[in-house]
C-alpha cells in the first residue's frame, strides 16, 4: 500500500483538487490519503471529511511546519511506501502507481520523484544536484556551458540545465512529489524525516541523508504532474524567502563540510549570486514586466 501525505494550511481549496486528482488517477496500486491539517486559522479541517469520507484526517494542534507536519502524517501511515505530495499539485494520471512500480523494484533506490509543470506546460527544476562551489562556479560561466551538448551539460548540471526529458539519478529531488519507503525511516536518526527546517530546503537534505546511507535518488521523467508554485510573491517576501532559503543552504553546508575554509567560500559565492539573481529578476518585473521564473 501507498500512503499519500498532503498537508494543508489554509488551502481549502487547492488541497480538495489535490485530492480528487490522487482519487481520479490512482488506479492500480492500492492507497491511503492522509491528510494532515496543520492548524489552519482560516478552514474547517472536518470539511474535508464531508468532501472525502474516505481520507485520514490528522488534525495538528499547531502549524509546525512541513517536516513536522509530514512525519504526523507517517505516524498514521499504514503503507509501505510513502508519499510526500504537496497541496498544490495535480495529478493527470496515475503518476503514484508508475512512480511506486519503480521504486518496489529497485532496492538501493532512496526517492523518487516525477516530472513538474507549471499549469502552462513549462517544466519545473525538480532534478537537482547538491550545491557545491564547483557547480556555482560553472553556473557563473552559463555562456560557456550552453556551447556542451544538451545531454552532457544537463548530467553535468541539473537544475535548469535540464529539460526534464530522459529518466535519469539525481542527487536531490523537488519535495512537491517525493517518494520513499517506508523502511528507509528506520534508518534515519530518531526513526523520521529531519525537522529542523520548518519550511524551504528540508527536501534536499531529507535527499541527502538518504545517500549518506548508501541510496541513490532517482527522477522519472515518464509520468507528469502539475505544480501551482504561486509565482506572483510580491518582491519584499520573495526577499524575506531567499535569505530564508541561503540561510538552509548554509545550515545544509556546515552539516556536509563543517565551517571551515569551504563552507565561507561557498557562502561568500552563492549568497552573491542568489542577490545579483533576485535584483535582477526584479528589474526585470518591474521595468520591462517580465517575469523570470
Amino acid at each position: 500500500m501507498i500512503s499519500v501525505i498532503i498537508i494543508n494550511y489554509n488551502t481549502f481549496n487547492l488541497t480538495c483538487d489535490c485530492i480528487a486528482s490522487v482519487i481520479r488517477y490512482t488506479k492500480e496500486l492500492p492507497y491511503e490519503i492522509i491528510l494532515v491539517d496543520n492548524a489552519s486559522p482560516k478552514d474547517n479541517p472536518n470539511e474535508f471529511l464531508i468532501r472525502f469520507p474516505g481520507i485520514v484526517l490528522v488534525k495538528s494542534p499547531e502549524n509546525g511546519g512541513f517536516a513536522k507536519g509530514n512525519n504526523l502524517g507517517i505516524e498514521h501511515a499504514k503503507g509501505d511506501i510513502i508519499l510526500l505530495l504537496n497541496s498544490d499539485t495535480i495529478l493527470t494520471e496515475d503518476s503514484i502507481s508508475k512512480a511506486a512500480n519503480i521504486l518496489s523494484h529497485d532496492q538501493q533506490m532512496g526517492a523518487i520523484g516525477v516530472r513538474l509543470i507549471f499549469p502552462d506546460g513549462v517544466v519545473q527544476s525538480s532534478a537537482r544536484k547538491f550545491r557545491s562551489i564547483r557547480n556555482e562556479l560553472l553556473d557563473l560561466m552559463r555562456p560557456l556551458l550552453m556551447l556542451l551538448p544538451y545531454r552532457k551539460r544537463a548530467e553535468l548540471m541539473m537544475n535548469q540545465y535540464f529539460k526534464g526529458d530522459f529518466n535519469t539519478y539525481c542527487d536531490w529531488l523537488s519535495g512537491a512529489f517525493i517518494m520513499f519507503r517506508t523502511s528507509i525511516l528506520n534508518e534515519l536518526e530518531g526513526n523520521k524525516l529531519d525537522e529542523r527546517f520548518f519550511m524551504y530546503s528540508e527536501d534536499e537534505l531529507w535527499c541527502y541523508q538518504f545517500m549518506e546511507l548508501g541510496y541513490r535518488n532517482y527522477y522519472l521523467a515518464d509520468t507528469t504532474v502539475i505544480h501551482l508554485l504561486n509565482a506572483s510573491v510580491e518582491p519584499a517576501k520573495q526577499l524575506r524567502l531567499l535569505k530564508t532559503y541561503i540561510k538552509h543552504q548554509m545550515i545544509i553546508m556546515d552539516y556536509v563540510h563543517g565551517k571551515n575554509w569551504y563552507y565561507y567560500l561557498f557562502q561568500a559565492i552563492f549568497t552573491a549570486k542568489e542577490m545579483f539573481r533576485y535584483y535582477v529578476k526584479l528589474v526585470l518585473d518591474k521595468v520591462f514586466k517580465y517575469k523570470l521564473r
